[in-house]
């Protein structure tokens, strides 16, 4: 079939062409942006899954609903050790002169930009390598040099301004655990002020599973703070949807039972489904995407997943790190008891601590429940167990 025309859409972030099973979390997001506007109590999110379910594609379709409802906003994302101050000052910055343009809103947009450059100079950001002059335009604002005290400050002072100007502020932050403790706290202060203020601010994080515990753990309220819908696997009307749809709507076809096939290896994983659709598209002769179609494209799609998608995930751990995740693997699918992992590898299980820790902070794995761990990665385990054959 033409390549041209081949609707799927695998890669990091790409939007699918068929966003199927997701509409009660986007209903959601649509709610609180819609009650922050009114003045109404808001929830926050944080969207919880597995890599490669779709978290940033629905990120970026929340910030869309956003900018629809008239509301400003900040997309980041959070990278391994790098700091919530470096990340937001640009966005804040944005965000103020932004506010900055319109009449109701200039005078406290203004006191904003004094409180940023306090904060600016307090942290030490730097802007194209040149470090922020310091310029005392708003003393005792964001001036601490406490995250927990500053970040409030400024995100009060954004509330006010799009309060003031008729709008609202929606802050989206991917991957969220790579935040420390520090800043996830701090943004769990600010975002409790936004709500004890009723200002139009609403926070959209999304992460790894492991968000909700370190959330808590940073702030005990933020389990009332915020909604945590998951995002899991699409079910099999879902699944099949997110395929069938995108054929169809590019005049082919595909038969029930390649669905099926489809179906049942993936899993539903949505980052999957497209990776098999593509692939499956383009070995077809058509006009019909059959069983033997999607076989034939299996080893492709596979090949293609472990030297890709799972591949450079792999090659992150250390000899000791891979050891640790091999025997993991060996005993089957998760989740997996630490005692099992130990006596799998024949060690003592307090010797297994500092592998653990770092392949968390990885982000490849995490604590289901105490003692017991996880692949954040779907399907994981069967590609660990591929390269061990």
């Amino acid at each position: 079939m033409d390549p041209y025309r081949n609707p799927f859409a695998p890669g990091a972030g790409f939007p699918p062409p068929e966003l199927a099973g997701r509409d009660p979390i986007l209903e959601l997001a649509r709610i609180s942006c819609g009650r922050a506007l009114r003045g109404k109590a808001a929830r926050s999110l944080m969207l919880l899954g597995l890599r490669g379910v779709g978290k940033t594609v629905l990120l970026n379709e929340i910030g869309k609903i956003a900018r629809e409802q008239g509301m400003l906003v900040s997309q980041l994302e959070a990278p391994e050790k790098n700091k919530l101050s470096t990340l937001l000052y640009p966005e804040l910055r944005r965000v103020m002169r932004s506010l900055s343009g319109i009449e109701a809103a200039r005078q406290i947009a203004s006191r904003g930009m004094g409180a940023l450059r306090n904060f600016a100079a307090m942290f030490k950001i730097e802007v194209a390598g040149v470090e922020v002059g310091i310029e005392e335009a708003a003393p005792g604002l964001a001036d601490s040099g406490d995250l927990q005290h500053d970040i409030p400050d400024l995100f009060t002072i954004i509330g006010e301004g799009a309060q003031a100007a008729g709008k609202g502020w929606v802050l989206l932050i991917d991957e969220v655990q790579y935040l420390s403790e520090d800043d996830l706290s701090a943004l769990i202060v600010a975002m409790h002020r936004m709500a004890q203020r009723g200002l139009p601010v609403v926070m959209v994080g999304a992460g790894l599973p492991q968000v909700a515990k370190l959330a808590g753990e940073a702030k005990s309220y933020a389990e009332r703070l915020f909604l945590y819908p998951a995002v899991g696997a699409l079910d099999e009307i879902s699944a099949k949807l997110a395929v069938r749809k995108p054929v169809e709507e590019e005049g082919e076809q595909i038969d029930d039972d390649a669905l099926d096939a489809i179906f049942s290896r993936t899993k539903g994983y949505p980052f999957f489904l497209q990776e098999w659709g593509s692939t499956s598209w383009d070995v077809a002769p058509g006009p019909v995407i059959t069983l033997a179609d999607v076989e034939r494209a299996y080893p492709e799609t596979l090949s293609g997943l472990d030297e890709g998608f799972f591949k450079v995930r792999y090659d992150r751990l250390t000899k000791a790190e891979i050891q640790f995740v091999m025997a993991m693997a060996a005993l089957g699918d998760g989740p997996y008891q630490m005692a099992g992992i130990a006596k799998e590898m024949d060690r003592d299980q307090s010797s297994l601590g500092p592998a653990r820790a770092n392949i968390i902070s990885k982000g490849m794995i995490y604590s289901t429940d105490h003692g017991f761990l996880d692949f954040s990665v779907p399907l994981f385990a069967e590609y660990l167990r591929r390269r061990d054959v």
